[in-house]
């Protein structure tokens, strides 16, 4: 790839990120960090991985990985040749030419960014902070960021951005449990503080992705990702309430949605569901809200996207308690209820913002008896929302096991699941992903949700 650098600032860099002899770092080993750490050394590149989470660190050097994106034999062949070498030790920051930063950017209680990670982990590269290092953003976060909360941080120490050292910023984009999509193939907006820095940045990804697609200001690359995934969320809502409304009509969201979708212009399908989840969709579009309110400008129809996708739980408690009593003349209060699929969609382990544990919290309150079987999560992780389910293991699904319970929630439509099984062995199941259907079962105990 080819890009015009000054002759004197990012000269030494370039020809590194050129030569592939630059040494680059990534923080945070996640569903982000590590599929882009060891797609950058399989470019070419040195690799120091970064996490704070120790046990993370301790099973990657035994060759283990814990992200369905990189399998372990692609992990065993970066660290077997040394490309990648994963560490807590923030110190070696001063050893990489590059960093990226690709860190978790929740909310807190009040719907207000948290960029804790993102500051923590400035401060540390700050720390170690030398001459002609690129410095990268990756974490979904609201425009301005980069220039307004890590550029202070790394200036703090008497370096320049676009003298001593260079800063930009790129959006993740990854898509787990997508068998479509990788690192290397999803093409990569990227931006810079400055020409120099922009046309670093565009080498680094260039040397790694198939394509690059640079935009004028960083603020512009933050804003691009909100818009992804606001669009996203903004087009899931109009569905779910488009649910509702036909479903109280007696009509079928999903047939509805087929027939639309063979319109081969001015249509998207997009689906219903229980509720958003996941690391992105559900958190991103209250950045851009809160941010705005600096502006004096509101946000009505984002914000209202977002309550309707956070009612979805309570709609399935509403139709689950109403189906109960229908078909089985059964109380909510003495029932016991099977939850299948907790992960947030399907085929992946994550289950980050699920609205599955955001149901089994409103069961809990409920419900006589409440279980979960996900094929992909043998035990609820500690969460940040829902601490108090940590822990709780998964049930072997079998005849007995599913006749065991008075109803079954599918809330993530799995492609290994035995959908057969469940309609021959359960008395009443509510179906929020259409998945009986679409696996062909046809059976009257099933009610969509």
């Amino acid at each position: 790839m080819t890009v015009l650098v000054g002759q004197s600032r990012g000269a030494m860099l370039l020809s590194k990120l050129e030569m592939r002899t630059a040494t680059i770092g990534v923080v945070g080993l996640g569903y982000v960090g590590l599929p882009l750490a060891t797609a950058t050394a399989r470019a070419g590149f040195k690799v120091i991985g970064f996490d704070v989470d120790n046990s993370k660190v301790e099973k990657l050097r035994t060759g283990r990985s814990y992200i369905g994106a990189v399998t372990d034999e692609t992990l065993q062949s970066v660290m077997s040749d040394g490309s990648f070498r994963p560490t807590s030790d923030f110190a070696a920051f001063a050893e990489c030419d590059v960093i990226s930063i690709c860190v978790p950017t929740p909310l807190t209680k009040q719907r207000e960014p948290d960029l804790s990670f993102v500051e923590n982990t400035t401060r540390a590269i700050a720390a170690h902070l030398r001459k002609d290092q690129l410095i990268v953003l990756e974490s979904t976060t609201y425009p301005g960021t980069t220039d307004e909360v890590m550029k202070p941080i790394l200036e703090a120490g008497g370096y320049r951005s676009g003298r001593d050292f260079f800063l930009g910023y790129s959006p993740e984009r990854e898509d787990p449990g997508s068998a479509g999509f990788e690192t290397t193939t999803i093409p990569k907006v990227v931006a810079g503080d400055g020409p120099v820095a922009a046309a670093l940045v565009a080498q680094f990804y260039g040397a790694i992705v198939d394509k690059v697609v640079p935009v004028s200001s960083i603020k512009v690359a933050e804003v691009v990702k909100l818009t992804e995934n606001i669009f996203r969320a903004v087009n899931i809502a109009l569905v779910n309430e488009l649910k509702v409304i036909y479903g109280a009509m007696g009509i079928d969201i999903w047939e509805v949605i087929e027939a639309a979708k063979t319109k081969p212009f001015g249509y998207m399908p997009f689906y219903p569901g229980p509720g958003l989840g996941g690391h992105c969709i559900p958190i991103d579009p209250f950045y851009l809200t809160w941010k705005s309110r600096e502006f004096e400008v509101s946000t009505k129809f984002i914000e209202l996207a977002g309550e309707i996708n956070v009612s979805m739980p309570h709609y399935v408690m509403s139709k689950l308690t109403e189906a109960l009593d229908t078909h089985l003349g059964l109380p909510l209060s003495q029932a016991s209820i099977l939850i299948v699929g907790v992960a947030y969609k399907k085929n992946v382990s994550d289950v980050r913002e699920s609205p599955a544990l955001k149901l089994i919290e409103l069961l809990e309150t409920r419900a006589a008896d409440i279980a979960y079987h996900d094929p992909h999560v043998a035990r609820i992780p500690k969460t940040r929302k829902h601490p108090t389910l940590a822990g709780k293991n998964c049930i072997r699904l079998s005849r007995d096991s599913i006749g065991a319970y008075d109803a079954v929630v599918i809330v993530t439509d799995h492609d290994g699941l035995d959908y057969g099984l469940l309609a021959n062995h359960s008395r009443l199941i509510i179906d929020t992903r259409n998945a009986m259907q679409r696996n062909g079962i046809v059976c009257d105990r099933v009610v969509k949700a």
